[in-house]
């Protein structure tokens, strides 16, 4: 029984050892230690504050975010819509300077078919002018007496003449 009941002595010496060492650590570890839990609960406080802000930041630049991107959607959008605006004015401005310098072809184009008949005709009269003279002067060169006859020869002289 004498390992279950220690002696008198050695209980003494035991917690005089417990003691010694509790007050030296009390002494000098105690506020180490305790300095050093402070020192990580501010460094966690500290870290959980600069996270908290962190996120508070992002969420705000977030919403910047989104704004701008809003904004930049309708600037495109306004963009694109003058740019639409833009195409379909020079398109029409073309169009129509097309349809201009179309009519002004057409009526160069009458103009010009005009000047070419008329001329044309001048020549056909000029022709059958001569024609009428040639046929005319050999008529008047033979003098017939019988009107038959000078149809007959009317006619010869129709058939033979070339017209250009």
């Amino acid at each position: 029984m004498q390992l279950l009941t220690p002696a008198f002595g050695l209980v003494i010496w035991t917690l005089l050892a417990f003691l010694i060492v509790f007050f030296l650590l009390k002494k000098f570890a105690w506020p180490l230690i305790l300095a050093g839990l402070a020192e990580r609960e501010k460094n966690i406080t500290d870290s959980l504050a600069t996270a908290e802000k962190i996120k508070l930041e992002m969420a705000q630049m977030k919403s910047d975010n989104e704004t701008i991107l809003t904004q930049a959607r309708e600037e495109r959008a306004i963009m694109i819509k003058e740019a639409k605006a833009t195409k379909d004015k020079i398109i029409s401005e073309a169009k129509e300077e097309a349809k201009v310098q179309a009519n002004k072809i057409i009526t160069d184009a009458h103009a010009a078919i005009n000047i070419q008949k008329m001329a044309a005709l001048t020549e056909i009269k000029n022709q059958v002018g001569s024609l009428v003279l040639e046929v005319s002067e050999k008529v008047l060169r033979k003098e017939l007496s019988n009107k038959a006859e000078q149809e007959n020869y009317i006619k010869t002289l129709a058939e033979e003449v070339k017209l250009n």
